[in-house]
């Protein structure tokens, strides 16, 4: 998924409302920032498949350290003991590691079976919504939907900028979610996670926006 990880990050913010944005965000996108940096390093490997649609173009052949379910638990762990000593929230702290293993509950559903378990076993998982992908945009779509609108009735605006960035926010997050699904296939591996670590630089958005509002 990819705006439908964003959702749970805009709903999160009733559940823990001091939590910022911006935290919520690379919470629920863990896996897929940490992703790339493992494909640099040659950690993971990933196949282009041209020809294969907005959502099979490419084929995860290993990615245990970033997606794997064993490993996320451990990443939720290490980012709620992180947030908690960082900030001493502990509603926020309880509520961030449910983000990061958020992420492999929604990929369970859209993935073709190739998420794993574990690091070191053979057992790989997938519902394979992308092989639908008009249900997979609805579903995405309307998961994204709800997850602002539970955002925008937890939070006011500060000044104009939080009435009109939040907006900006939602507008820009669509149209990345669009050049996605009309964007041809990276030219190599080594492009597709170079592109992908804009993700890191992308969080500074939501907390731009999230200090121009209050809950």
């Amino acid at each position: 998924m990819f705006i439908g990880h964003f959702a749970v990050a805009f709903a999160a913010k009733r559940a823990a409302p001091r939590t910022s944005l911006a935290v919520n965000f690379v919470a629920a996108q863990l896996a897929d920032l940490l992703w790339p940096i493992f494909l640099l390093l040659g950690w993971e490997r990933v196949h282009i498949v041209p020809g294969g649609g907005p959502f099979l173009t490419l084929q995860f052949t290993y990615y245990p350290w970033s997606h794997s379910l064993e490993m996320l638990v451990f990443w939720a762990a290490a980012f709620g003991i992180l947030y908690y000593a960082a900030s001493g929230y502990a509603r926020g702290a309880a509520v961030v590691p449910l983000l990061v293993i958020s992420h492999w509950v929604l990929d369970l559903i859209a993935h073709r079976p190739d998420l794993p378990l574990s690091p070191t076993g053979m057992a790989r998982a997938g519902l394979g919504l992308w092989n639908y992908p008009a249900a997979t945009i609805l579903v995405e779509c309307a998961m994204f939907a709800a997850g602002v609108a539970i955002y925008a009735r937890t939070t006011r605006p500060r000044d104009r900028s939080g009435q009109y960035g939040l907006w900006a926010l939602v507008a820009f997050l669509l149209a990345l979610y669009g050049a996605s699904l009309v964007s041809p296939p990276p030219p190599s591996v080594r492009a597709l996670a170079m592109s992908a670590l804009i993700g890191w630089p992308l969080t500074l958005f939501p907390w731009w926006v999230d200090r121009h509002r209050q809950a």
